[in-house]
C-alpha cells in the first residue's frame, strides 16, 4: 500500500460491514489509526481483532450514531487512544423501502435521525479535534438517490438530498481552517444493505431485475469501489477537491 493516511487518526461511522467495512480495512491498510463506530457490537470488535491481527493500528466503539451522548463518547474514545480524528468517514445509513402514503411519522424522525442527524452530530464532535490539529477531511455517504429519484424511496432520496447539501455547507464553512468536506455517491452495491434495498423495491413491483442494474450501472458496485473513492476524497491525492459530490455509480446518473 501506498500509506496515503499515514499519520493520521480515521473514524469511520458504520464502519463494521458493507461499505464501511471495506473502508476501515482499506484505511488501516493505507497508515491510518482506525476507530470503527457501529451500533452492532460483534462485527464491530471483530473487524478491529482482525486488523489488529494484520498489524494494523485499529480499535472499536460501539455507538448509535443518532444519539449525541454515544456519539461524543465514541469520539473521546478515539481521541484517547489514537489522537484526535483528522479524517472522518461519515458512512452510517439505512434506508426505509415503502410507498410513500403508507409510510408514518417514526418512520420519517428515524430516517433522518440515523441518516442526516448523524452527521451533524458526528462531524460537529471531530470538528474541534480537527481544527486544533491544523485541519481535516470530511468524507459523507450521499447516494445517487440524492439526485436520481425511486418510487418508494421518497423518505431515502430526502435524506441523501440533505447528506448532499450538507457535504458542501461545511466545505464552505470550514475551507479557510484546512477542512476539506465531500460525498461520495454509490450506485446500486453488492451489500446486505443494498441486496435488502433490491429485494424490497422488487416486492413493491420496481424493476431492479439483473438486466435492469445492468442497464442502469453496467452491474453491481462492489464496496470496496466505494472505499476506493472514500479513500482518494480522504487523502492528498484530493488536496484540491472540496465540496464536491463523487458519483461511483459507472455512468447511472449520467445516461
Amino acid at each position: 500500500m501506498s500509506q496515503r493516511l499515514a499519520g493520521h487518526s480515521a473514524l469511520i461511522s458504520g464502519g463494521a460491514s458493507g461499505c464501511g467495512a471495506a473502508a476501515s480495512r482499506l484505511f488501516a491498510a493505507e497508515g491510518a489509526r482506525v476507530t470503527i463506530v457501529d451500533r452492532q457490537a460483534d462485527l464491530g470488535a471483530a473487524l478491529a481483532a482482525e486488523l489488529q491481527a494484520a498489524g494494523l493500528q485499529a480499535t472499536f466503539a460501539q455507538a448509535d450514531v443518532s444519539q449525541r451522548a454515544q456519539v461524543e463518547a465514541a469520539v473521546a474514545h478515539a481521541t484517547a487512544t489514537f489522537g484526535a480524528p483528522t479524517v472522518l468517514f461519515n458512512h452510517a445509513g439505512t434506508i426505509v423501502v415503502k410507498p410513500f402514503l403508507e409510510t408514518t411519522d417514526e418512520e420519517y424522525d428515524s430516517l433522518m435521525d440515523i441518516n442526516v442527524r448523524s452527521m451533524f452530530i458526528m462531524t460537529r464532535a471531530v470538528l474541534p479535534g480537527m481544527i486544533a490539529a491544523g485541519g481535516g477531511r470530511i468524507v459523507c455517504t450521499s447516494s445517487i438517490s440524492a439526485i436520481a429519484a425511486t418510487p418508494m424511496e421518497v423518505l431515502y432520496n430526502l435524506t441523501k438530498g440533505a447528506v448532499h447539501m450538507f457535504a458542501r455547507a461545511i466545505a464552505v464553512e470550514f475551507r479557510d481552517r484546512n477542512i476539506r468536506c465531500n460525498a461520495v455517491c454509490p450506485g446500486f452495491i453488492e451489500t446486505p444493505h443494498g441486496l435488502r434495498e433490491v429485494e424490497a423495491l422488487t416486492r413493491y413491483g420496481v424493476d431492479v431485475s439483473e438486466a435492469a442494474i445492468r442497464a442502469a450501472q453496467g452491474r453491481m458496485c462492489r464496496p470496496e469501489e466505494v472505499a476506493t473513492a472514500a479513500l482518494f476524497l480522504a487523502s492528498d491525492d484530493a488536496s484540491f477537491v472540496n465540496g464536491t459530490h463523487l458519483f461511483v455509480d459507472n455512468g447511472f446518473t449520467a445516461v
